[in-house]
């Protein structure tokens, strides 16, 4: 837990020896197994390997019954699971958790449930395997579980959250195991992890200056272990991605290559890097690639969600319907908000690209109402600033207007300088408007210069008259005139018409 993983391991072997000569078995066998796990999460697989047919070929040749049978079981748990096969992986998990249960054995039940609950996930079951999630989490926070065992169901339990879009949950175990290392500050074990986590989920809140701070952090608390490597990696890339969303773009650079340097693959961020900078080319051939790699399909989702964004910005959207599918299909199957949110953008995306922009505000109004409940302000402003374009295009003006100010001060709010470039590089959609006048406004006064009365004018923008009787007010007032004919007037002398 301080971190001195050469000692841990050293002094587990030489216990491990001492039982063997002392005829203890079940004990031997347990340092065995806990030595071949440290090595495991270090990536060291062959040792590990070797570490767990040791304390097989001992447990067996005494032909004993004892819980250890359980955790010898774990090995063959991850290995199945590692390789897709979770109904190999609940299958054994269950075996493990009922040796667990008969020898009242409170860390074997919660490492073993857990990826029971991790499997029925994956399987699409996910009520009924994130309830038995949450389950061995309250035997986390209760303090029911041995130091080692209560680190890792925390960690493992936030990255698979995370990993599977369950965002909500990850946010909610993250600030838990906040708490906990809080309560030892000489604990080194977590601590690093832990600020990874709560990096990612400080980006994802939109408080992007704390994000990258906790990222900062987290290299501070990591030792070098390959297991600590792979950590710092991963909040190295955390780091480009904020600088990535401010406009730092050589600072993403440099923070995506750190991450890459570690072991950690800096996709899909490093190419939306490339298409911030205009190469368009060298994005669609990033990201092609990386998707070409992955077969897993939740780990896919977040590389097809940036596939669609950059198709759709090198003119490319049609070819985008594909991947929209297929994030619908992951989103079903999960029933994840986060991939439905995800679903939704990107399918409205390509529908207003396609100028089917009605059908785009059905999807993105939805992608919207899930952001905003996810507590996620900059994907939320990003769904605002195309509603808004989507609003444009079926002639709301006003509706535009609203829409892109929501998203463009949002993204000031945020240090989201591209994007706020972007919004403000619209026609008409950040200038100030002439006069006061509204893009709405100054299309009735035209029309009023033109001789056209309320009722008329209600029926050829298709708006009811009380709304045109509303412009026309606030028109009177903007411009100071009392009457029809001195607006129309103060129109012609000011080349509004």
């Amino acid at each position: 837990m301080l971190g001195r993983d050469d000692e841990y391991r050293s002094t587990l072997e030489r216990a491990h020896h001492a039982h063997l000569e002392a005829a203890e078995t079940e004990p031997a066998v347990r340092c065995a197994f806990w030595l071949g796990l440290a090595l495991l999460l270090q990536g060291q697989t062959a040792p590990a390997t070797g570490w767990f047919a040791r304390a097989e070929r001992i447990f067996e040749g005494e032909g004993i019954d004892s819980v250890e049978r359980g955790y010898l079981l774990i090995p063959g748990l991850l290995q199945r699971s590692a390789a897709g096969d979770h109904d190999g992986a609940r299958a054994i998990a269950w075996q493990a958790a009922a040796i667990g249960a008969r020898f009242g054995d409170r860390d074997l039940q919660a490492l073993v449930v857990q990826e029971q609950g991790h499997a029925l996930v994956r399987l699409g079951r996910a009520e009924e395997g994130l309830r038995l999630v949450d389950e061995v989490m309250l035997a986390v926070t209760s303090g029911d579980l041995s130091p080692i065992v209560t680190g890792l169901v925390y960690c493992n339990t936030i990255a698979f959250c995370q990993s599977v879009y369950e965002l909500r949950r990850a946010r909610e175990w993250t600030d838990a195991l906040s708490r906990w290392c809080e309560q030892q500050p000489d604990m080194v074990a977590h601590t690093g992890v832990c600020l990874v986590h709560r990096a990612e989920i400080l980006q994802l809140r939109g408080a992007w200056e704390e994000a990258l701070e906790e990222a900062r952090r987290a290299g501070e608390r990591f030792t070098l272990g390959n297991y600590d490597a792979q950590a710092d990696a991963r909040a190295r890339y955390r780091q480009g991605e904020v600088h990535r969303l401010k406009g730092d773009f050589a600072l993403a650079e440099e923070a995506y290559r750190e991450a890459s340097s570690g072991g950690w693959e800096p996709q899909p961020g490093l190419a939306l890097l490339r298409l911030a900078e205009g190469d368009g080319a060298a994005a669609v051939a990033s990201i092609r690639r990386v998707i070409g790699e992955t077969a897993d399909p939740l780990e896919r989702a977040g590389l097809i969600a940036a596939r669609v964004e950059i198709m759709i910005a090198i003119g490319k959207a049609g070819d985008a319907r594909g991947d929209c599918a297929e994030l619908e299909r992951t989103a079903e199957h999960q029933g994840s908000w986060v991939l439905g949110a995800m679903s939704c953008q990107a399918r409205g995306a390509v529908e207003l690209d396609a100028d089917e922009a009605a059908e785009a505000l059905v999807s993105l109004r939805r992608a919207w109402r899930m952001w905003r409940q996810l507590e996620a302000p900059y994907e939320a402003a990003r769904v605002r600033e195309l509603i808004g374009l989507a609003c444009r295009e079926l002639d709301d003006n006003d509706g535009a207007a609203m829409e892109l100010e929501a998203a463009r001060a949002a993204f000031e709010t945020l240090g989201a300088r591209p994007d706020l470039a972007r919004v403000e590089a619209l026609p008409g959609a950040a200038e100030p408007e002439a006069h006061g006048l509204t893009a709405r406004e100054r299309e009735v006064l035209r029309l009023v210069a033109d001789g056209r009365t309320n009722k008329a004018i209600a029926a050829e923008l298709v708006l009811s008259e009380r709304t045109i009787d509303r412009h026309v007010s606030n028109i009177f007032a903007k411009v100071g005139v009392s009457s029809r004919a001195s607006a129309t007037a103060f129109a012609y002398e000011h080349d509004l018409v």
